[in-house]
């Protein structure tokens, strides 16, 4: 077994903490929409403009690809 430790691997409370929390927020997010989406009925066609959104993905600059220069 390796020494993690001995090598210098340290993966802190911090990092674990921050990362259930993470999971958490995103879980709870989820079952918001959904709670949403089924109270008004279900389906896109159901929902009122304003829930519509506008045409989805996500905003320039956050698609994962390095800004141009």
């Amino acid at each position: 077994m390796i020494d993690m430790l001995a090598n210098g691997v340290v993966e802190p409370l911090r990092v674990k903490t921050q990362a259930i929390n993470s999971a958490t927020e995103s879980a709870v997010m989820i079952l918001r929409i959904d709670d949403v989406i089924a109270s008004v009925g279900g389906g896109p066609g159901d929902m009122p403009p304003e829930m519509m959104g506008g045409g989805g993905g996500m905003p320039p600059g956050m698609g994962g690809m390095p800004p141009m220069m």
